[in-house]
């Protein structure tokens, strides 16, 4: 092979013949009969494992009286764990701060925030999804400080 076609190859590709010639030469690479041993050894090297089995999902509780409590909260949802926090404890004005500080921490790890009862809240991190009819009412009254 010229230079020329060399080049001719690298700018068009190859022919419809060359392809198919190649494509012919790989098909019956593959279509070759493996020993048993490299049949065993390849089905061992390909296992595929379920990624969401080997996972497990924390929740943390946390009942803060502080607003000092927030960095150990934010350090939980930072680790992908789910936060319940009960505010019962708090006075408003904590519990205010501590809501406005965890919505950011959970809005920056793609998370969500979502009011549970009265005082209590769960912070999610982006791969846990909370469903359920109660969270829909309790979004639509719209009862927050």
């Amino acid at each position: 092979m010229s230079i020329s076609d060399r080049l001719n190859r690298f700018f068009n590709g190859p022919d419809d013949e060359e392809y198919e010639e190649e494509e012919m030469a790989m098909f019956n690479r593959s279509d070759r009969a493996e020993p048993e041993e490299d049949r065993a050894s390849s089905s061992k090297k390909n296992k595929v494992v379920n990624i969401n089995a080997t996972t497990q999902l924390q929740v943390v509780l946390v009942k803060p009286e502080l607003f000092a409590d927030a960095s150990t909260i934010a350090d939980h949802l930072n680790a992908k764990r789910t936060v319940v926090l009960n505010l019962e404890s708090a006075n408003k004005d904590v519990s205010r701060r501590l809501v406005d500080f965890l919505s950011g921490v959970a809005y920056a790890n793609n998370g969500q925030i979502k009011r549970v009862a009265n005082s209590t809240f769960i912070i999610t991190p982006y791969n846990v999804d909370i469903m359920g009819d109660l969270l829909d009412e309790l979004e639509s009254s719209g009862v927050f400080y």
